[in-house]
């Protein structure tokens, strides 16, 4: 099992394309995900299991412009939590790379 870290961040709307929705990760967050070799993958990504609520899913973390990491939060997620923008959103995450 990796490392686990919980943070709190409003969900918000990424402008370029109305359906993509994200979490950016708090500092320490970020740093944990970053202490991880580089995978290799596209964009820089990173595989994480997140749990939001009773809703738990995996993905992948992207570095962002401010050298924290964003996380995709998809339609079904936002629907069984009630999650809509800027709502603080209380992630369990945890490294899978």
């Amino acid at each position: 099992m990796g490392e686990q870290v919980e943070f709190t961040a409003p969900l918000w709307q990424w402008g370029a394309r109305d359906s993509w929705f994200f979490v950016t990760l708090d500092e320490e967050a970020s740093e944990v995900v970053g202490e991880r070799p580089p995978p290799g993958r596209g964009f820089g990504s990173v595989r994480v299991r997140v749990t939001v609520g009773t809703t738990t899913w995996t993905t992948s973390v992207f570095p962002g412009d401010d050298g924290r990491y964003v996380l995709p939060v998809k339609k079904a997620v936002r629907v069984a939590e009630s999650i809509e923008e800027e709502d603080p959103v209380t992630v369990l995450l945890e490294v899978l790379d």
